[in-house]
């Protein structure tokens, strides 16, 4: 199973280009959308489930006609957006057992054991009866993921899942979505690169509307070795270095620019070969740098 997007492209009414010629090819398992804000992250993951139409192009699932078999796409998927509404007062149980009844999971016996299975492999069993506008931003993201699945989706969409949580509840829900990558194809819309990195085995960088790479983080990152040199620098000389050197990035180590710069050799005296991450990639990619 395969989600193959052709020629994807949309344009809002205010004269935005969200989606230009984008085509991707997304396989069974974990796979990162990169881009920064702005780059049509969401309006892709918008019109993939069929909350708004493309200007033109083709999504197929399988064999599935996506544009053209909307309904039978929404009860293959499961969607987690940036922001969903809830009713506050009624318990995660309660309410994960009316969206079992609005996925059509008929039968009160088979639905209440779908709902339990479902808390518990989210966490969330022995908080069943609490509602839901006393849990922590991790509870309620794990209550996302698992309104999600209660349908048992071949494809799952998660949008910018992890803003707001701290670092442990960051690590468990990741672990959460590998494990859900196993079995179904796992779109992981996000900014931040170290995810796409740790957890996906394909990937792709959107900017602009447009896709300026596809393929695995690693052979992204092979691209670039032997090709990235740092070095530590005074604050009065980033300017110049600047105007000198295609700069990756530039962050403060204790009081001093540390650059990371693209070059097929070392561009001055005193900086040191430095092994490419993801970060580099994607900075390379937005800037148009071969």
């Amino acid at each position: 199973m395969e989600l193959r997007i052709q020629g994807l492209s949309k344009t809002y009414a205010n004269g935005v280009k969200a989606l230009d010629n984008v085509s991707l090819t997304i396989p069974q398992g974990m796979y990162g959308l990169l881009g920064p804000n702005g780059a049509g992250k969401s309006s892709l993951m918008r019109t993939i489930a069929t909350l708004q139409e493309p200007d033109s192009g083709s999504m197929h699932l399988g064999d599935l006609d996506v544009l053209n078999q909307k309904d039978a796409l929404r009860r293959r998927l499961g969607y987690l957006p940036q922001e969903f509404g809830v009713y506050p007062r009624i318990s995660a149980q309660d309410m994960l057992e009316h969206l079992a009844v609005l996925k059509g999971i008929g039968g009160a016996g088979p639905r209440k054991e779908r709902v339990a299975a479902m808390l518990k492999r989210c966490n969330l069993y022995d908080v069943r009866k609490k509602a839901l506008a006393n849990f922590s931003g991790g509870m309620r993201q794990r209550f996302g993921i698992a309104q999600a699945l209660i349908g048992n989706p071949q494809l799952l969409i998660v949008d910018e899942p992890t803003a707001g949580l701290d670092p442990s509840e960051r690590n468990r829900f990741y672990n959460l979505l590998a494990e859900i990558g196993e079995q179904v194809i796992v779109i992981l819309s996000t900014h931040i690169v170290e995810d796409v990195m740790d957890l996906c085995t394909q990937m792709a960088i959107l900017h602009q509307g447009r896709v300026l790479y596809e393929g695995s983080p690693e052979a992204a990152v092979a691209e670039l070795r032997g090709r990235v040199w740092q070095q530590s620098i005074a604050k009065a000389d980033l300017p110049a270095c600047e105007q000198r050197h295609r700069v990756i990035s530039s962050r403060l180590v204790g009081g001093r620019p540390s650059l990371h710069v693209l070059s097929a050799a070392a561009p001055d005296e005193g900086f040191a070969p430095s092994a490419p991450n993801l970060e580099d990639v994607f900075f390379t990619k937005i800037r148009g740098w071969n």
